[in-house]
């Protein structure tokens, strides 16, 4: 009785640890396609003529990822240098320090999968008024290298594609226009907003920038507008379903498995 005992407990000792060991291996798998990124926070912390000039500016809070969790060591190097803190906005640890601008530096992950690290840096800070400015970088897991239009979509359709993007940003040009040229009477005014508006275009040049996510793509653009007429600059954040995007995709590239 005892025997029997023993070897029903060894049998399930065993089922419990072949399990266990299945699990570890399907959790090990699915983490292959993305990092692991842990925040670290860090205080800039101002002296001399910064801080006696600019008193309210003495500290600086710069949170950046800290990466891990690939196991190619060579990938691994490429994906951290893609994301130091000086290829967000030029400058390092040391430049901000040394410098009273900055007042907040941070991230925002907005993918991290099917080998695709998408994120987004910020930084705010004060000079002759507040600015506010983001970065956004989408890497490739598998290689470390930054993704391109030519990784994602067909060569020989970019062309048509940029003229898709464009359509909505003219789309958007339009409401704006009817918006922000209500009750304006002056004519200088009125030619200049009108100017501003007119010199925007979507082109095949700005297809690389761009933002993946589960549903689909959103195509980023820069308008470039002056401080001083900002608020009348376009979102420029144009976004299409997988769907809408299937016959773009390239069947050999990084959202492939989104043509399905």
């Amino acid at each position: 009785m005892q025997t029997s005992r023993h070897i029903l407990t060894q049998v399930l000792l065993l089922t419990l640890l072949f399990f266990l060991c299945a699990v570890t291996g399907i959790t090990q798998t699915r983490a292959t396609d993305r990092v692991i990124l842990r925040p670290r926070r860090v205080v800039l912390v101002r002296t001399g003529e910064i801080a006696r000039n600019f008193p309210e500016r003495k500290r600086a809070i710069v949170v950046y990822p800290i990466v891990s969790g690939l196991s190619d060591a060579a990938v691994l190097r490429r994906v951290r240098s893609a994301l130091d803190i000086k290829n967000a906005f030029g400058s390092t640890l040391a430049d901000y320090r040394g410098d009273a601008w900055l007042s907040e530096f941070g991230y925002k992950v907005n993918y991290n999968a099917d080998y695709l690290l998408d994120i987004t840096f910020t930084q705010s800070g004060m000079g002759a008024y507040p600015d506010d400015q983001d970065r956004h970088i989408l890497i490739n897991l598998r290689d470390g290298s930054v993704v391109t239009a030519a990784d994602v979509f067909e060569p020989n359709k970019l062309d048509a594609l940029a003229q898709l993007v464009d359509r909505e940003l003219q789309r958007e040009i339009g409401k704006l226009e009817a918006e922000n040229l209500t009750g304006i009477t002056d004519a200088d005014e009125r030619k200049s907003i009108n100017d501003a508006y007119a010199n925007l275009k979507y082109e095949r040049a700005n297809l690389d920038e761009f933002s993946v996510s589960r549903s689909g793509v959103t195509f980023l653009y820069d308008a470039g507008f002056p401080h001083v007429i900002q608020a009348l600059e376009p979102q420029g954040r144009y976004f299409f379903s997988y769907k809408t995007l299937k016959d773009y995709l390239r069947r050999d590239g990084l959202l492939a498995k989104f043509r399905n």
